[in-house]
This record gives structure tokens, sequence and C-alpha cells, in this order.
């Protein structure tokens, strides 16, 4: 082989390289992942390589709050529904203020509120106390009927829409659904309707932020809860509790 065509040689292998690195996805903010993928640079290339760090600072607002799935007077509802079950106190704010509305809009909006990963066949039984409940019902039209029953059975009681009572009186409501009280369509059981609310609502206030609700991390905050963190090489050493700035799942995306 001639000295030009051992030098075409070599720059092949270095573009080659170069292109299977960059089409492998396998760095991170600019800096190729050490190991054998390390090895590919530095044999056969004599030039120098820059690392560039691409850190992305942590979003300082939640972006994540258009309505997917409610109407305005749904989310108002809602928003009434699940401040009396987690409200807002002396230790910090209520599922309000949160955005648990908005965690469980999108909840509802997506695959989880049509039930998609569900066994959806019969025959349908009423569940054993050991059991879940099993019904026909979707959870997102599960959850609509909930709240139009909490209006219609506000307006029964108190002669006014649930999102417009008394925190005393959505209380009443409230207590009334979770005993069962309430019979929503198809003979579906308003405590069921209840179980999902409250589930849902604490979802939205201690869940990632990612996901719509935990505004601000504020929910992380109350339980001193350092939220998603890579790793805790320094403090797990220490016998002391160490208080951390919760972060979020946003503060890895950019890296």
């Amino acid at each position: 082989m001639s000295e030009q065509e051992n030098k075409n040689s070599v720059l092949d292998k270095r573009s080659s390289r170069r292109t299977f690195i960059k089409n492998s996805g396998l760095t991170v903010g600019g800096v190729v992942l050490g190991g054998a993928l390390g090895s590919l640079l530095i044999k056969d290339d004599k030039s120098t390589t820059t690392e560039t760090h691409n850190h992305a600072a942590t979003p300082t607002a939640n972006p994540n709050v258009a309505l997917m799935f409610f109407t305005p007077n749904q989310y108002q509802v809602t928003q009434a529904a699940v401040e009396r079950i987690f409200p807002e106190d002396a230790n910090g704010p209520g599922a309000k203020e949160l955005n648990a509305a908005i965690y469980i809009d999108h909840q509802l909006a997506g695959p989880w509120g049509s039930n998609v990963k569900d066994y959806r066949l019969g025959a349908f039984y009423k569940a054993e106390e050991n059991q879940g409940p099993q019904t026909k019902i979707l959870r997102k039209d599960l959850f609509l009927a909930g709240l139009n029953s909490l209006n219609t059975y506000s307006n029964e009681q108190f002669e006014l829409d649930f999102k417009d009572l008394e925190a005393t009186q959505q209380d009443e409501v409230l207590l009334a659904f979770s005993e069962g009280k309430v019979e929503l369509y198809g003979k579906v059981s308003s405590s069921q309707f209840f179980s999902l609310l409250r589930t849902l609502t604490l979802e939205g206030v201690y869940a990632d932020p990612m996901y719509g609700g935990n505004n601000k991390m504020e929910g992380w905050s109350m339980r001193k809860y350092p939220g998603s963190r890579m790793q805790y090489v320094a403090e797990i050493q220490d016998d002391k509790f160490i208080e951390l700035e919760p972060q979020s799942l946003n503060s890895h995306m950019g890296h």
C-alpha cells in the first residue's frame, strides 16, 4: 500500500469512528462516555477534543399547566374537592395551590384515564373485601360522573353547586360520597369515585412536577423530601439528617 493510500485509510477510520459515536447517542452534554467508547476516539487520532458541558438550569416555573381534559367548570369543581382533601394549613399550601387538579386532568387525558392497560373483559362480579372494584366504567368516565353527582347532591342538600358551598358543607358532601351514600349512574357507588379522587389528589401533591402537580416542589419541601437526585455519595456517610433542596426530573434532562 502506498503512503497516500495509508493516509486515506487512517482518515476513513477516524471519520467512521466519529460517525458511529455521533449516531449512537452515547454522549452526555457533549462529553463522550468513557471506557470502550473513549478508546475509539484516542486510537489513531491525534486531534484535540474539546469537552463542552451543557447543564440546563432547573426551571423555576411549571410550564405544564394547560388543561387537556376538563372543561373550566369541571376543573373548578375538582379544585374545590381536592382542597378539602388536602387543605392549606400552617405547614404549607393545599392541593389547589399545588396544582393537584392539573395533575388529575393530565392523568385522565392519557391512556391511564381510559384503562388502556387494564383487563376489560367480563364477567364482572362484585369484588371481595381484599380486591379492588371491578367495573366496566373507565376512570375518566367515573371521575366525570362523580363531578356531576357532586353538583347534583350539593344542590339537593344546599341549593348550591359544590364549588360555591362553605368548606364545612363541602366536607359533608364528600363524607357522604366516601361512605357510598350516593349512587352514580350504572349503580356505581360514590365511594369508588371518592377513592379515586383521594388517590389522585395525594399523587398530585407529591408526584414530580413534570406531571403537572406538586407546584414549585412545595409538596416535597413540606416533607423535606429531596426529590429526584442522581446520587447521595456526599451525604450517605453522615449520621446527621441533611436537608437538601428538592430537584425535579427536569433538572437532569438537559445533561
